[in-house]
């Protein structure tokens, strides 16, 4: 038997080398030890936390079903509600000593303010225009928990409000019911709002403190530049010129604690602003206004028509249309019902309508332009003078102002207390010829081409002086220059420099058109031709007048021009829903 041979050099290395690991993995078991201890703990202080969410969500769980017919959120509304479940709800505007009769009422608005404090809760609710004070206390025997689940509702949450209304001991001056403050039994939550971009605070604020704000701004800023410039650092650094410096920076930084909302970030987050008391009642003028329109048509025995807006040419000839594409040809968008309306009157439809969307592809960056905007158009057939068509725009204005003021008083109301504007004065309406204007104007210093268009520093300056002459707001201004107007424009008989053209100005801004529409097709073509319109693209509108058609004329006026300057606005954006100019295509 042959013995193996030990290598014992070998051996004998290896054994330091297993000492040298021995400390090693120690090492490593305890720095796992370590880990896993920490982890536990982890794991633990993660069980605990877990279990403390589960306990104050079964609070939560158990405090809403005690509560559950008192407060809390109500399920997503998918109309499951049968008729017989409805609940009648009062509108915050109809709120009055009859309703404060009734044992309860429900109540529907937004939170626009959210003051809660111990036992007491305070909301103001706001529904449009209108507002409220509501009282979620426990003297008035709701739970704590009711006030605490009321007071950490967002702002801008809408919610159903149960109770019943409180003569107020003294007059509420944040909301526009005065007298009466709702003193709530149950409270749920319609619909959450997210924290918002911008607050409705700031957006409501009225014109005149960011005008003081401003003024206020300009003084301290003037006051410290003078500072700055009688006195040198090392002069400004000792008293008492450091404090007075002192008092004057700290002025102005509190002077600016009111946040200014531009126009641009009104339009950005529209849905907010137009939720605002002012835009409110801007908006629902604006439907005041057609609805006025429509009234006084209706009675002057005109028909209301509906005429397309996509039109094989341009109706008032020129570039600014926008053409689109129409399946194999182009197509563009109505710059205004013009051909059709009058062609209506042609088929002895004699006295019709319209209240539409109208385009024009100017690009215009006023304050009182648009790319889009609504028309409130009329067409008629007159027999003797188209001043017949005077009369009848006479009579629709005076109607619609008057209607505004006596009808619709609370809405103006609401816009006054953020834009406040002088009432407007609409009676008499004035006649001026545009060569008496002409003369006004250069009387005035203001020169002009006598056969031009009037630009609008000159409409503006214009307005000025018949309001000193003729003591109001609106006018019409009659015999525009020919070259100043479209190709369906029936010329002046003893002056072809002129026209059977009119406008209408509000305080000093235009907001109607019109004129006597040329009948007669071989002057008509004539006039197209003269005015760069090919008379082929308009052969149709061309030829109703070769069948027999009636003197007659018209106007379009626009109705967010209108809204604007009856309430003394500055912008027109701010009649305008979702306003559409050269920048502006969104939301």
């Amino acid at each position: 038997m042959t013995d193996v041979p030990t290598n014992t050099s070998a051996a004998t290395e290896a054994k330091p080398a297993a000492t040298a690991a021995a400390p090693a993995t120690e090492q490593k078991g305890a720095n796992v030890a370590r880990a896993t201890k920490k982890d536990a703990r982890k794991e633990a202080k993660e069980a605990k936390r877990q279990a403390a969410l589960k306990a104050t969500e079964e609070k939560q769980r158990l405090e809403r079903e005690k509560f559950k017919d008192v407060f809390g959120a109500l399920p997503l509304n998918q109309s499951q509600t049968p008729p017989e479940q409805r609940i009648e709800r009062v509108q915050v505007k109809n709120l009055s000593e009859k309703t404060a009769a009734q044992p309860s009422v429900v109540v529907r608005a937004r939170i626009t303010a959210n003051r809660g404090k111990g036992k007491i809760c305070f909301l103001l609710l706001r529904q449009g225009a209108f507002s409220v004070q509501c009282v979620i206390s426990t003297d008035h025997g709701c739970p704590k928990e009711m006030v605490n689940f009321a007071s950490k509702i967002p702002n801008e949450s809408l919610v159903d409000v149960h109770g019943h209304l409180n003569k107020s001991p003294e007059p509420i001056a944040k909301a526009t019911q005065k007298d009466y403050e709702l003193i709530a039994s149950k409270i749920f939550v319609v619909a959450y709002s997210i924290p918002l971009p911008v607050q409705m605070e700031d957006l409501s604020r009225p014109a005149a403190v960011i005008k003081a704000q401003k003024k206020r701004l300009e003084e301290l800023s003037k006051h410290i530049e003078e500072l700055h410039a009688k006195h040198s650092a090392e002069e400004l650094a000792k008293s008492p010129l450091k404090e007075q410096l002192e008092v004057l920076q700290k002025d102005k930084a509190s002077a600016q604690e009111c946040a200014k909302v531009n126009q641009d970030q009104r339009l950005d987050n529209r849905i907010l602003d137009m939720r605002t008391p002012a835009s409110q009642g801007i908006f629902r003028l604006q439907s005041a206004v057609a609805q006025l329109f429509r009234e006084y048509m209706y009675s002057q025995d005109f028909v209301e028509i509906h005429t397309p807006k996509l039109i094989g040419c341009a109706s008032e000839g020129g570039a600014n249309v926008f053409q689109v594409k129409y399946f194999d040809r182009s197509a563009f968008l109505a710059q205004s019902p013009q051909l059709y309306k009058q062609m209506a009157v042609t088929s002895d439809l004699e006295r019709v309508f319209e209240v539409g969307p109208v385009f024009r592809a100017e690009k215009s960056f006023t304050r009182r332009h648009l790319t889009e905007f609504m028309g409130l158009d009329i067409e008629m057939a007159f027999h003797d003078h188209y001043h017949e068509v005077l009369d009848v725009l006479e009579g629709m204005f005076i109607y619609l102002f008057h209607g505004l003021e006596t009808r619709f008083a609370s809405e103006i109301e609401a816009v006054k207390q953020q834009y406040p504007f002088e009432p407007l004065v609409y009676k008499p309406i004035v006649r001026v010829n545009f060569k008496e204007a002409v003369q006004m104007l250069k009387d005035a210093g203001v020169e002009m081409d006598p056969l031009g268009d009037l630009s609008t520093p000159q409409e503006i300056r214009l307005g000025e002086l018949v309001k000193e002459k003729y003591h109001t707001d609106i006018y019409i201004l009659d015999k525009f220059p020919a070259n100043a107007r479209p190709f369906y424009t029936m010329p002046d008989p003893t002056d072809a420099n002129y026209s059977n053209s009119y406008d209408i100005f509000l305080r000093g801004q235009e907001i109607c058109s019109g004129a006597q529409r040329i009948h007669d097709a071989d002057l008509l073509t004539k006039r197209a031709l003269a005015k760069g319109v090919v008379p082929e693209t308009i052969k149709d509108y061309i030829e109703s007048f070769r069948y027999g058609a009636p003197p007659h004329g018209g106007a379009g006026i626009g109705l967010e021009r209108v809204v604007m300057l009856f309430l003394g606005l500055k912008n027109i954006r701010k009649t305008s829903m979702f306003p559409r100019d050269p920048q502006r295509l969104c939301p």
